[in-house]
């Protein structure tokens, strides 16, 4: 072969892998959606996981109930980690995923008041109550119970104790859980209730004082996970490493209950 054709030849292949190979690294890194209240946690566990593995994961976080319409809609991801277990039911009802999926964590919520606020913090939600009664709340944020499981169990503590009439002029919806969170540390509302998970997260726990509500106020937060039909190695494995010892530990450091 000339030596200038084989130049442009290996300038031709050099040019081909240049263009494939991105391809290829980026169809091994699945897309993951899960639930905003997940949003520190995962991020430890899943630096552990390509510490460990050397894999990588593409992680989005949201509402559980807009996941679940994506997922219906068609978006490719490979592995759903729900804070609701019924959103992972339907999916499974309509054939989108490999099983039933698992219960991976059990979820609390938590009232959280930020530094300044003159919300009072109590498990009892009397603080909340005393302020309500004395016209002095303005703001209070909760994510949309309609589409996100932890503003529906703030809903569900709010009607537990007979504040949820009153305090609904007031509230201010994040479209999830870690929108909620931002309004209640930005100055946006007085405070909030929020995953406790989050409330536990050094980046909110600094900015203002939470305190776990009582569990049988709302229905149970059962966080399921489950695999999509389309899901790879890296999916299957990660969703294995999530029923680990070493990631449970790291659950429970944010709040989570263990689902044994």
């Amino acid at each position: 072969m000339p030596d200038c054709l084989f130049k442009r030849v290996c300038v031709f292949l050099s040019g081909s892998l240049l263009l494939v190979t991105p391809w290829v690294v980026a169809k091994d890194i699945p897309n993951i959606a899960a639930a905003s209240s997940l949003q520190f946690a995962l991020k430890e566990i899943q630096t552990d996981f390509t510490s460990e593995t050397g894999l990588s994961l593409r992680i989005s976080y949201g509402s559980s109930g807009n996941f679940k319409r994506q997922i219906e809609q068609g978006a490719p991801f490979e592995l759903f980690l729900s804070a609701d277990e019924g959103y992972v039911a339907a999916l499974h009802q309509q054939e989108q995923t490999l099983d039933a999926g698992k219960i991976y964590a059990l979820g609390r919520i938590a009232i959280f008041a930020p530094q300044g606020s003159p919300l009072p913090v109590d498990a009892n939600l009397e603080g909340l109550r005393g302020l309500l009664e004395q016209g002095r709340l303005q703001r209070f944020a909760i994510a949309n119970p309609n589409h996100a499981p932890y503003g529906k169990a703030a809903q569900q503590a709010l009607m537990t104790v007979g504040l949820w009439d009153s305090i609904k002029p007031r509230l201010v919806l994040g479209e999830n859980a870690s929108q909620a969170a931002q309004f209640a540390t930005s100055g946006s509302s007085q405070g909030g209730i929020l995953p406790y998970s989050l409330a536990l997260a050094p980046a909110i726990s600094r900015q203002g004082f939470s305190r776990p509500l009582p569990a049988e106020w709302h229905q149970p937060i059962s966080h399921r996970m489950v695999l999509m039909k389309r899901a790879g190695d890296t999916a299957k494995r990660f969703y294995q490493y999530l029923q680990t010892s070493a990631a449970q530990k790291i659950f429970l450091q944010y709040g989570f209950d263990s689902p044994g």
